[in-house]
């Protein structure tokens, strides 16, 4: 293990942490109004940090000390009568005040190894803590990361404050297992609650109960992240289960739990890693006392591996792929849980996308692949499978029925049948009991994954219906040779089509192989991106943004299309 310390990371470290805490020490008996509990006890613990850290500004600080205190009768007071905290909309939650008992039980640690000058405050937070105790000690949870959160929680009482009750229940809820799945993803499938509560919590349980299969799932959690970092300094989320499966999430709050590892096993890969997270620079005023409590990560990262390109990863549990070199960066994805579940939920993933290109700075954000097939929505593989090294199918097969009459034995003199839901829609018709006659439409969606982009072949069967194919460009370019059809929208026949930003660029064409010619620019009934009627009935969309350009038609159809990144060379 290295032993030097890195200089440079600690001064970054404060200087993060001083951001937050000078203007809070500079007028320190300013009430903090309107701040949630989460954050009043993140404050607390940054303030506590900042007052240990001998290269703090606010080292030994009195006004540190009393901004200290004013946060911490805030937080007193936002606690309930039960322990747990007000606030936000999940209402007397034991894993919502297990975040702001954890940073409780931090700063207690710190402020109690500081001596007399913070003996009340470590008194202050031991009453908050042992409040909150008994909920959480008894509390349940409604996702699966805050079973880890909670048990990090309670873990952290019993290291401050001993007591075997508050171990067993650790112990129960860890006997349910890990989820983490053969490829290293939890169940969420999420990099944020990955980087944010499950690796930390489970990190925390490792230490406290000498768990070191706890240590090695997160270890295969960072493994398979590797894979997933996009050269944007971002992490894929097509594939999750959470709110951030519809936007970026930066590899920043990994850096932490990269740098620990590569520090205390001597991994190149994850001395990388750690350096890309910090590549943006340090921003999080947490880790001073990350730092402080777990001194290893000051240490100086070993010498970072070499990045091997090309490099390939096929997540089976996931569904998704990801194809990475020197000229390009290719996602392909079919995991989303749409066809079983047939319905858009919280807690399912949903993304429509199906394919990535990222050429340096021009992204192809999104492929999706609208159809008219009775308002079931966009294009979401039920099935993925890998024909062939670098070759992936996707399909799905969508299914509406009309309803016969009910046999007579079903038939009620009242017309007062139970209120049932089919699939698509409800109503009070007792669909299951009568026979159906069935319209299907399949799509498949098959792509070869190249060095520099994609091969694609979409064919769409069935009954004659709309479709468009959506290509997302992000900002920052103009697709030449598509004609705009207004509110960033182009229409594209059959290409070539160039999407250039600075020196790079992704080239599409676009051929029929079956079927009628594709739509022109005025047929903007067909040429849109259509988000299904479990989004429409309610108001909403899940469509993307940025530069869109459409190619649709008719179906059925066969259509090949042409991705090529196209960047300059690297200099010599």
């Amino acid at each position: 293990m290295p032993t030097a310390l890195d200089h440079e990371f600690v001064h970054a470290v404060v200087r993060a942490a001083d951001r937050l805490a000078a203007p809070l020490a500079a007028g320190p008996d300013e009430e903090p109004a309107g701040v949630p509990h989460r954050g009043l006890a993140r404050r607390v613990k940054t303030l506590v940090a900042a007052y240990r850290s001998p290269d703090s500004a606010l080292h030994g600080s009195k006004r540190a000390v009393t901004a200290t205190r004013t946060h911490l009768r805030a937080l007193r007071a936002a606690q309930t009568t039960t322990g747990l905290f007000a606030g936000g909309d999940n209402v007397q939650s034991p894993p919502d005040s297990a975040f702001t008992v954890n940073d409780v039980c931090d700063a207690h640690v710190l402020a109690a190894g500081a001596g007399p000058e913070l003996s009340d405050v470590a008194a202050a937070l031991a009453e908050i803590a042992s409040a909150a105790s008994g909920s959480l000690l008894t509390g349940g949870v409604h996702t699966p990361n805050h079973r880890w959160e909670l048990c990090a929680a309670l873990a952290r009482l019993h290291r401050s404050f001993p007591d075997d009750r508050l171990l067993g229940r650790v112990e129960e809820w860890l006997s349910e297992g890990v989820d983490i799945d053969t490829e290293g993803l939890y169940s969420e499938r999420s990099a944020n609650y990955a980087a944010h509560v499950s690796n930390p919590s489970l990190l925390l349980l490792a230490d406290v109960l000498g768990r070191a299969d706890l240590r090695d799932a997160v270890e295969r959690n960072l493994a398979t992240t590797l894979d997933l970092i996009r050269p944007d300094g971002t992490v894929e989320t097509v594939h999750s289960r959470r709110q951030d499966q519809n936007h970026p999430f930066a590899l920043t709050p990994y850096l932490p739990h990269y740098r620990l590892f590569a520090v205390r096993t001597g991994r190149g890969d994850f001395s990388l890693a750690a350096r890309l997270a910090a590549a943006g620079g340090v921003d999080d005023p947490d880790l001073l006392a990350q730092t402080l409590l777990t001194p290893d990560l000051c240490r100086v990262l070993p010498a970072p591996a070499a990045e091997t390109l090309p490099r390939d990863r096929y997540l089976t549990t996931a569904r998704l792929a990801a194809h990475t070199s020197a000229t390009a960066h290719t996602v392909v994805y079919g995991g989303s849980d749409v066809p079983g579940h047939r319905r858009i939920r919280s807690g399912l993933a949903c993304n429509p996308t199906f394919l990535r290109l990222f050429a340096g700075d021009a992204v192809l954000d999104a492929v999706r692949l609208s159809r008219g097939f009775f308002d079931l929505g966009p294009f979401r593989a039920a099935d993925m499978q890998r024909p062939a090294a670098h070759r992936y199918r996707l399909t799905e097969t969508l299914t509406a029925a009309y309803y016969q009459p009910l046999p007579p034995d079903r038939r009620r003199d009242d017309g007062a049948y139970r209120l049932a839901d089919e699939g698509r829609f409800s109503g009070a018709m007792a669909f299951p009991d009568r026979p159906r006659d069935e319209v299907s439409h399949t799509t498949r969606v098959e792509v070869d994954l190249r060095e520099d982009g994609a091969d694609l072949r979409i064919d769409i069967s069935g009954p004659r219906v709309p479709w468009a194919l959506e290509l997302t460009f992000r900002p920052g370019g103009v697709p030449a040779g598509a004609v705009p059809i207004g509110d960033g929208r182009w229409c594209l026949t059959t290409g070539p089509l160039a999407y250039r930003v600075g020196d790079d660029e992704i080239r599409v064409e676009a051929a029929v192989e079956a079927g009628e010619p594709l739509a022109g620019p005025d047929r903007s009934d067909v040429l849109r991106y259509d988000p299904g009627q479990d989004h429409t009935v309610v108001g909403g969309t899940d469509a993307t943004t940025g530069n869109r350009v459409y190619l649709g038609g008719l179906g059925p159809h066969t259509l090949t299309l042409a991705l090529r990144a196209r960047r300059p060379a690297p200099a010599v």
